[in-house]
């Protein structure tokens, strides 16, 4: 008797010799070999058929989470849905099937665009100028970096070589340092989650202050928290001669409410993906514009789109800042994130994209209040958050902050952020967004509270979580040193 056919076999082990999905016409010119070196004997293609590879694919879709399936309140990371008008402009001929080596004469639209992007980014923002050309928000941070470097050598201050990260910063802020040629150093947070001030002024004192290039601070903080003392902040890096990066991960806080240049910000870079809408589960895409107030605009990654013989005789063009860093990417930017980027704002409009905010900080509040009880906020005791909470539950019984984000998943939900930032013992980081409805938010909470009475009752539950997924609970220690990167059928 043959044993019953395993699930995931209908999944992978499909190939039938001799079958075929697609018919090729016949060559009408001479055939030319494969190169060698790309054929592997050991890994033939599968023979299959059009609706055996449709049916694969779209199987394996329905195993994934989404954000057009289920809620998702990853922390920091501002997965909002994604409106399909923006999807239609990015699809448009014009915009989709420019070839970016075209002249410039031939791209006039889409220079349009470029321009009108970084006009409105500048008066969202309150900086002096923007450039479109990084790829992802690090290559954004990196900019932020190599500009701030390029700033001081360029004065002949070579010695400037120290940037202040606060400790709940965003993991790729020292290592942004690093590639840069500078050298990060922490500022310790107080009692409140705000930067401990009097560890700031012992960073730049004396000597110290004659090393220092400045510093990088995401502002709300990783804690959901508006820095209190950022004015302050600002004024003690200017005066001992450094400048300041703003992180802009957490721009969906701000918008149409605060604006960074104003602040005093020097540089910060955007992820226009996030905060203004375009889908980026699974490593992208993503664009991480830049802002630069008087100081350090020259200094911006380019080319940048500019316009003259306005209202006349309308002309765009590209040009290089005058002490640019040069490019960040071949081309120029990920334009087909940046038309996204451009229908959002120009949908939403001036108060619109304020209410992006109001409704992102409404919503975690919300959030945040349902779920108290179970899930107190680490820090900021009763006052309100921004547009995301950070929680340290603690249920006894052994159960991990990873056991409940693991049983939230029987549950339908994908589960926050854990475990960062780091300053929070078993952290839970929730960012619900603006674009969640009540409904969906009181879903959620009552499946974290049901978690929460089953963590002090029946703990067995979280630790063999997720029960109902086709993959059960990993080896995450074995995941992360052993990985298995394709199937192997037994």
């Amino acid at each position: 008797m043959k044993e019953p056919l395993r699930a995931d076999a209908l999944l992978y082990e499909l190939s039938v010799e001799g079958r075929k999905g697609v018919s090729l016409p016949k060559l009408d010119v001479e055939e030319t070999p494969a190169p060698q070196e790309l054929l592997r004997e050991e890994l033939p293609l599968p023979e299959l058929d059009e609706a055996t590879v449709v049916r694969h694919f779209t199987l394996l879709s329905q195993k994934n989470f989404s954000i057009d399936g289920q809620f998702y309140p990853l922390g920091s990371c501002t997965m909002k849905y994604n409106p399909r008008m923006n999807e239609e402009a990015a699809s448009l001929k014009g915009f989709r099937r420019t070839h970016p080596l075209l002249p410039e004469t031939m791209t006039q639209g889409a220079l349009a665009l470029l321009y009108k992007l970084q006009e409105s980014l500048k008066e969202i923002t309150g900086f002096e100028s923007f450039s479109l050309q990084g790829a992802a928000g690090a290559q954004g941070e990196l900019a932020g970096a190599l500009m701030i470097r390029a700033y001081h050598v360029s004065r002949g201050d070579s010695r400037r070589n120290r940037m202040l990260v606060p400790d709940s910063a965003h993991g790729t802020n020292p290592a942004t340092c690093t590639m840069a040629g500078l050298i990060a150093e922490t500022i310790p947070s107080d009692s409140n989650g705000a930067v401990d001030l009097a560890a700031l002024r012992e960073a730049v004192s004396g000597e110290k202050g004659k090393t220092l290039a400045g510093l990088m601070i995401t502002n709300p903080g990783t804690l959901g928290l508006f820095e209190p003392n950022i004015a302050g902040i600002i004024k003690i890096i200017h005066d001992a001669g450094g400048l300041v990066y703003g992180d802009g991960a957490n721009m969906n806080a701000l918008l149409g409410i605060v604006k960074p240049g104003r602040m005093g910000f020097d540089v910060m870079h955007l992820n226009l993906h996030k905060t203004f809408s375009t889908p980026h589960g699974g490593g992208g895409p993503g664009a991480g514009a830049v802002g630069a107030g008087e100081l350090l605009k020259d200094f911006l990654p380019g080319p940048l789109a500019s316009l003259s013989g306005y209202p006349a005789a309308e002309t765009y063009t590209f040009f290089q800042p005058s002490s640019s860093i040069g490019r960040l990417k071949s081309f120029n930017g990920n334009f087909g994130v940046l038309v996204r980027a451009y229908a959002y704002i120009r949908t939403l409009g001036r108060q619109g994209i304020r209410r992006v905010s109001e409704y992102a900080v409404l919503n975690a509040n919300y959030l945040k209040a349902l779920v108290k009880d179970a899930y107190p906020a680490a820090y900021g005791g009763g006052k309100p958050c921004m547009h995301e909470f950070v929680s340290s539950p603690s249920f006894g019984n052994g159960i991990t902050t990873m056991d409940i984000a693991k049983r939230l998943i029987d549950y339908g939900f994908h589960p926050p952020t854990v475990y960062f930032p780091l300053i929070v013992k078993d952290a839970m980081m929730v960012e619900p967004t603006e674009t969640e409805s009540k409904e969906t938010l009181e879903a959620f909470a009552r499946a974290l509270n049901l978690i929460a009475a089953e963590a002090r009752e029946q703990p067995e539950l979280l630790k063999e979580a997720p029960h109902n997924t086709p993959v059960g609970r990993l080896d995450e220690t074995a995941a992360a040193r052993k990985p298995v990167l394709r199937y192997r059928p037994v």
